[in-house]
């Protein structure tokens, strides 16, 4: 551009000298002006060149303008640039404060975690020890719960039987009914646990006449006692016992043997028995 303006201003020049140099000359009338060949050519060239350089302008004048536009735009997006980092380094920043939130909420999670773990632990453990203590607590109740102990007498003042048939005897007179598993309306012990149980039979009898008892277990003949008739003895006693393993439900019972007697008082004939274990 700047060799463009010293051509035209050279240009400018030459064509000044060449009208000075022109007017010297006296003017011959009726005489058509002319050039000469070498400066039409110049001034042909001259006026080419001067377009180009109003094109160059012009282009130089939309260069600028882009140039300008591009500044601004250049300008704008800096702008936002620089918004945008500043948006960016506040979101590192809340980024860095949530990381550090959540590092800390995840340490308190394990520390509760491992807490809750403790408490669990101890928990179970309290449970089992609860739970044995519970069992120790029911184990005793149910020992108070099956303490049973029986003694009963026939009751009466003169001697029962003899009889044709076995006959159950019937002990009226409670002395002892711990547990109540002893009827003395049907004379029948019912075991209410499983477990070992010791019974005894007692009688008093005079001599003149037989004497017999049977101790079963359900329908199964356990123990006897007794004593013959004789004319030697005006009285007999005697007695028999038996640990017996029971179940729930089973029945023990005394029978009076067919054509035997016992002599029915609240102190000598008598039937007992009592809980020794639960199994």
């Amino acid at each position: 551009m700047n060799c463009a303006v010293s051509l035209f201003v050279l240009l400018s020049s030459s064509l000044i000298l060449a009208q000075d140099d022109g007017n010297a000359i006296t003017e011959k009338p009726d005489e058509t002006r002319s050039c000469q060949p070498d400066m039409c050519d110049l001034l042909m060239a001259f006026g080419a060149m001067k377009e180009k350089i109003a094109v160059m302008e012009t282009r130089l004048e939309d260069s600028e303008t882009r140039l300008r536009n591009s500044e601004t735009r250049l300008k704008d997006s800096e702008s936002r640039l620089k918004d945008s980092e500043s948006r960016l380094k506040d979101s590192e920043t809340r980024l860095k404060d949530s990381e550090s939130r959540l590092k800390d909420s995840e340490s308190r999670l394990r520390n509760s975690e491992t807490r809750l773990k403790n408490s669990e632990s101890r928990l179970n453990s309290s449970e089992s020890r609860l739970r044995n203590s519970e069992n120790q607590l029911l184990e005793l109740r149910n020992k108070e719960r099956t303490k049973v102990i029986f003694s009963a007498a026939t009751g009466g003042d003169q001697a029962i039987g003899p009889f044709n048939t076995d006959k159950t005897l019937i002990f009226r007179t409670v002395i002892t009914n711990i547990g109540d598993a002893y009827s003395p309306h049907t004379g029948i012990f019912v075991a209410p646990v499983a477990g070992v149980y010791y019974f005894t039979i007692f009688f008093h009898a005079g001599g003149h006449e037989r004497a017999g008892l049977l101790l079963y277990k359900n329908n199964q003949l356990m123990i006897v006692t007794g004593d013959h008739r004789t004319e030697a003895d005006t009285a007999d006693n005697g007695g028999n016992a038996a640990f017996l393993q029971l179940q729930p439900g089973d029945h023990v019972y005394v029978v009076l043997a067919a054509n035997s007697h016992v002599w029915g008082t609240n102190h000598h004939t008598t039937f007992s028995g009592f809980l020794v274990t639960q199994m």
